[in-house]
This record gives structure tokens, sequence and C-alpha cells, in this order.
């Protein structure tokens, strides 16, 4: 139904996301695609067959995924489990979607239900097993099922040698191995979850970029300057200038990078929440995942060249006698040492916003009248945004700066923090608090959002779109969301008329109607108290029903500091210093977005500096 950041319940690392005899490297990593065509007969504990038949035939489970509710099919045989149908699932794709297909690959490739969970799409992996269980209790094969043996992890090595090790397999990291690669050098990722593609998987993807090509055709006037101006002001003038001018300067030269590895984006741009501007690309299929799957295909082509080596926690760095990184201690499934000898490390391990005690202990800036504890949600995967690939960095003597830069975003689910559901990004929507009152500009900046919502009563607020929004209620929006499965999970309410959504919200209907036709006076051609600029080419008037309303609050979403780099994405000491052989990239940095990121400016940074990091990183390994 949406792509958030997925359903990861717990914070532990899952040790159990491959099958039986499957590599550990490649494209997928702990989500790889496995043949179904060695199906073993059940066989009783002692490992005899057993003599008593299933009953054969075709059986239904109605489970609740993470997204949405879903039914799933087992088919069996008299002695073996022979098909398991997901297809109706709505989970995320990159996240949810390839776990349950991971799974359901061991479970008929092994012949068991002892299935871990895959680390990032818990709730999915859930609903797997939950209606594994069902169906087999029907078919009469439970107890030979639950007797069967999980399937082996995969082995793996005790030493690596490349060229390049990549720490981190998300957005940034995989840019910069490819870009590695591209260079001439051999590249080993490190991904300590069993999924590859991190939080960019859960993204919506925006990446901001000045390109004349499309903005011109939709009248949108805009330059590289005022790129640069609009990032440095949006971040209150903390960011560092020459990082500022690479994102903006290089920017577009992402977007065609990310086309020549088979990404399409829409012809338009658009606006994402708190991009203060009309330049954000978004990739023609939904969420970040779009930009994973064109790397995977990368990976799967140059095989030979680049490694993905899942459930691996990189816990030190390696230097020489002379402070030089030239490699990576890592522990592979919490019990093997690996050792990655490298000549260039690159650290690309994302933010620390979901390690609350971590972000609360160094939270003095923007936001430090707000307790940023566990009732704060994150919308990242749990098991990401920790933090440690600071403290690699930090324990071979880089710079962490700008650690209180901690952005919260408005869009955040209550009780949980995830971005589901009615999205705040995009136009035609009004925010208005319990009384149905709005009470700030919609596209202002996303700390100015949420320290508007904060002074709201209880903290919290509703997004209000209408048909104009979701014409269809069961078409996908931009998220892969639907109205009816929203709905159906009681995420969000819905009227007919105006007066109904306002009974739905609980909010005075008067109040509610007041403030949808303020935002409609403004698209008209007129003004609002809150500066609120309609958008003459997205914008129209909210007038027909059906209505809906989706409760939110803010939620952490990006941490703006971390390694100290200089441009050419080197991490560098307190004294500017260069460390020899390390390189970061993306949300593990500071200095690019000062105390506030602008919408869309993320993706731009993962693509702009991962590339950075790995052309530059190749060129010295390979020096």
């Amino acid at each position: 139904m949406t792509r958030t950041s997925d359903n990861n319940a717990t914070s532990g690392i899952s040790r159990r996301t491959f099958c039986k005899g499957a590599a550990v490297l490649g494209v997928w990593g702990g989500l790889a695609s496995f043949g179904l065509t060695s199906c073993a007969p059940h066989s009783t504990s002692d490992g005899l067959a057993s003599s008593a038949p299933w009953k054969a035939g075709t059986y239904t489970a109605d489970v609740t995924g993470h997204n949405a509710p879903y039914t799933m099919t087992v088919t069996f045989s008299d002695n073996a489990i022979t098909a398991i149908d997901t297809s109706a699932n709505q989970e995320s794709l990159g996240v949810g979607a390839d776990a349950l297909k991971t799974l359901t690959d061991q479970v008929i490739e092994n012949q068991t239900i002892n299935i871990d969970t895959v680390t990032g799409a818990t709730l999915s992996s859930m609903s797997l097993q939950e209606g594994l269980k069902e169906c087999a209790d029907q078919a009469g094969a439970l107890d030979a099922l639950e007797e069967a043996p999980a399937p082996a992890k995969p082995e793996v090595q005790p030493s690596y040698d490349t060229d390049v090790c990549v720490v981190g397999g998300g957005g940034s990291g995989l840019a910069a191995a490819i870009a590695a690669v591209q260079a001439g050098a051999s590249v080993i990722v490190l991904e300590k979850c069993g999924i590859t593609g991190g939080s960019t998987n859960v993204s919506e993807g925006a990446l901001n970029a000045v390109d004349p090509e499309r903005q011109e055709k939709q009248g949108i006037e805009d330059s590289i300057e005022t790129f640069y101006e609009t990032t440095m002001k949006g971040g209150h003038d903390k960011g560092t200038p020459e990082l500022v001018h690479y994102l903006t300067d290089n920017a577009l030269d992402s977007v065609h990078w990310l086309e020549s590895l088979g990404v399409e984006f829409k012809d338009e741009c658009g606006s994402a929440t708190g991009s203060l501007g009309e330049r954000s690309h978004y990739p023609a299929t939904p969420s970040g995942n779009t930009y994973i799957r064109s790397f995977q295909q990368f990976v799967s082509d140059n095989a030979d060249k680049i490694t993905i080596l899942n459930d691996m926690q990189a816990k030190e760095l390696i230097t020489d006698a002379g402070g030089a990184v030239v490699g990576v201690k890592a522990l592979y499934d919490e019990t093997e040492d690996v050792t990655v000898n490298a000549k260039a490390v690159i650290i690309a391990t994302g933010g620390f916003g979901a390690n609350v005690e971590y972000r609360q202990s160094v939270n003095d800036g923007v936001w430090k009248e707000v307790v940023l504890d566990d009732s704060i949600g994150c919308t990242n995967i749990k098991p990401c945004a920790q933090g440690e690939g600071l403290a690699l960095a930090e324990g071979a003597g880089a710079e962490l700066i700008g650690l209180s830069d901690i952005q919260l975003h408005p869009c955040g689910t209550p009780g949980t923090g995830l971005m589901e559901d009615i999205r705040t990004s995009g136009r035609n929507r009004i925010f208005v608090n319990k009384e149905g009152n709005r009470f700030v500009n919609e596209g202002a900046e996303r700390d100015v959002l949420c320290k508007n919502i904060f002074a709201q009563p209880d903290g919290t607020y509703w997004v209000v779109v209408n048909k104009l929004r979701y014409p269809d209620p069961d078409e996908p929006d931009e998220n892969g969301a639907t109205i009816n499965n929203m709905l159906g999970l009681q995420h969000i309410v819905t009227g007919e008329t105006v007066e109904e959504l306002a009974s739905a919200m609980d909010v005075d209907a008067a109040n509610l109607q007041a403030a949808i036709d303020a935002y409609n006076a403004v698209v008209g051609g007129g003004t609002d108290e809150f500066g609120f600029v309609a958008n003459n080419t997205a914008d129209a008037a909210m007038t027909e029903g059906p209505w809906y309303a989706c409760r939110k609050v803010p939620t952490v979403h990006h941490t703006m500091g971390g390694i100290h780099v200089n441009v050419e994405s080197e991490a560098v000491s307190a004294d500017g210093a260069v460390i020899p052989g390390l390189y970061a990239a993306g949300e593990c940095t500071g200095g690019i977005h000062g105390s506030n990121r602008l919408g869309g400016n993320a993706i731009a940074d993962c693509m702009t500096f991962g590339r950075n990091a790995g052309t530059n990183a190749a060129a010295y390994a390979l020096a």
C-alpha cells in the first residue's frame, strides 16, 4: 500500500535470510531469488519419510501485512509444499515484498516453515509465517514442517581482498560502489541488514536538480544559483559553501547518470515537502526502490567486479602505521569474524535518527526544547540509521560535525513515526488542527512546519485531501498507496461531504469548510495570512468529495550532522588533515544541509556525493 520505512518491529538483525546453498554474493544480497525446482519430500525427525500423507490441495489464509491485509495460498502434494502465492500482497518494493519472495523460496527449497524474519521487514515476514502455519495445519502438515530444520546460512570467507570496501548498502553506498566499479576498481559492499537498499528503498525518491529541459516546459524559472541560495537559506546558512556548490552544480549529472543505469523519471518536476522550489525529480515508478532496482541490475551484470555481503556488521576500520585506512573488520551473523583488506574504504551507513539515546545526547540545536525520546518516532528502517559509521570514522581519526542538526518531518504516523498513507508532499492538500483550522503555510520548510505542529493541541494535525488527489480509491498513488487499503487498515477517515468528513475527524465543520475555502481562495489568485503561494501548474480548487483525512505528527527524519568531509568526499580530522584511504557519503556526513535539509536534497546528496566518493576512492586505490 505504501512506500514507507517498512516494518522492522525489532532492532535485532535477522539471521536466516538466505536459502540453503545460496551464494552470499550478488545483486539481491539477502533477498536473492532462488529456483523452485528442488522440493524435497517431508520426512520425520529421524530422517525417514513420513508414512502419513498430507491432504493434497490448495489452502488459503487471510493475513495482515504491514501495508494491507491480503490472502495467500499454499499448495501441497501428499508430501511436499509445491507452490506459495503471495501475489495479492501490497508490501513495499525492496522491503516487505522482497522479503516475502525470499522467504517463499526458502520454504519451498528447504521444505520447512522454520524461517526467520528478514531484518527491516519483520511484519511482512510474520504475515507469511502466520499464513504458512494456518495452511499447513489445514493440510495436516504442520507437525512435519515445524520439525524440519531451518535453512542453513551461507558460508563466507574469513578474509577478502579488494580495491574499495563500501560500508553500507543503501542508496549512497551502492551509488559509490557502482561509481568505483565504473572507475576500474573491484568493490565489496558490507551491509548489516538482510535487505539491500536501506532507507532509500522506502523514500519517496524525490531528487532535486535544476533541469532546464523539464522545468522550462512547465514554465518554471530556476537556476543553479537559485538552487544554491535556497539550499543555504533553508539550512539557515550553516551549510559548508563548497559542499553545497558541489551538490547544486552536479545534481543534474546525477539525474543523467541514473538514467544511464536505466532509471526513468517523470517528465515533470514537482515539489517535495519543504523543497522550497519546483525541482524535485520523481521516478516514473513509485519510491526510491526504483533506484535500488537499477543498482541491483548493475551489480548482477558486473558480478565479477562487485560483491554485496549481507548480514555483515562492520566493527572497526583497519589502519596502517601511518594512519591510513586499509580495511574493515566485520562480524557476520553476529558470530563469525570477517576481514576485508581494501586500499580505500567508503563509509555510507546513513544517519543516526533511529538511535534514540544517541540523538537525544546531541540534541542541543534547533530541537533542544523538544525531548527526542522514543515518544518521537523515526521514518528510517530501525536497524538502519543507528550511527555506527560515525563511530567507525571517529575511531580512525575523523572529525564529527553538526550532530545537533536533526530534522523532523511533518508526515509521521502517530505511534511509529513512519511515513505512511496520505503524504504531506505534493499539492492539493491542507493542514488543519484538531479544531479544524489551518495554522501554517503548507509549503514552508520542514522545521517551520514541525514547530507549528508542536504548537497545536496535542502536537498533532490532519492532512486533508479530496477526490482531486485520489480520483479512484483503488488506484495506487505515487507512493503505491490506495485509499481503500488505508481505509481497510483504519489509517484514514472519509466523508462524501465536508460535513461528513468533519464528523469523522471530530472537528468543527464550519472551521473545516472555512479552511478549505481559504485555500481555494489562494488557488484562485488571492492571498492568505500564512503566506501560502499557489502554483498555477499544479494547484486546483478542492471542491468535490469524497474527502479524506489522515492524522499526522512530527517524526525524526534526517540527521544533517556526521563525518566531516571535503569536496572530494575524503574524511578529515579536526585539524583539517585528510584521513588517507577514508571516504564518506550520504547521511553519515555533515556540512551539506546545514541545520535544515530541503525536501528532495537527500537523494540528490546520496547520488551526487556517492558518485563522488566512489570515483575518488577508486582513483586513490588504483594509484
